[in-house]
């Protein structure tokens, strides 16, 4: 009897504790990339001034895939030049947008960049982060090619991402 009494006082809790929802943690991940890329060719609508690049970027983990980028120039340096604008890193089920705001050396051809996370679509929905890029433009090629790293760090909930 006292058996019984406790199998009918211990199911219904076994029960709760199974029909509960897992509760996904967000983690965050270091993000140590490289890029190749170039310029890309102006859309209609561009104003005067912007620059489109693009590239590919390798052992990106969460952010392996392709990066576009529109960036105005907004002032001078000593060296070169300061810009800002969006980095679009698109990945096989996800969108990342970064706010960059940088530099380029006109002289040498370095540029650094970086900016937070600013909006994120499917899988990484919900990301937080920061990254930074630094790299080298050969300025004597006409389309405009480089070579970057990219750095930092995103945060995200992946049990959470792409449900929605």
């Amino acid at each position: 009897m006292r058996r019984t009494a406790f199998i009918v006082f211990l199911l219904p809790l076994a029960l709760l504790l199974v029909s509960s929802p897992a509760v996904a943690a967000e983690s965050c991940r270091a993000i140590n990339a490289t890029g190749v890329g170039s310029g890309a060719p102006t859309e209609p609508g561009d104003p005067p001034g912007l620059v489109r690049t693009r590239a590919q970027l390798a052992d990106a983990g969460l952010l392996q895939g392709t990066t576009a980028a529109a960036f105005t120039v907004t002032g001078l340096t000593d060296t070169g030049i300061s810009f800002a604008g969006p980095l679009t890193i698109t990945t096989n089920r996800a969108t990342v947008v970064v706010g960059l705001t940088g530099t380029l050396d006109l002289g040498t051809g370095q540029f650094a960049a970086s900016g937070p996370i600013v909006a994120a679509t499917g899988k990484l929905s919900g990301a937080t982060g920061s990254l930074t890029l630094a790299g080298q433009q050969d300025l004597t090629d006409p389309a405009g090619g480089f070579t970057e790293t990219v750095s930092g760090s995103i945060c995200v909930d992946l049990g959470a991402g792409g449900s929605s």
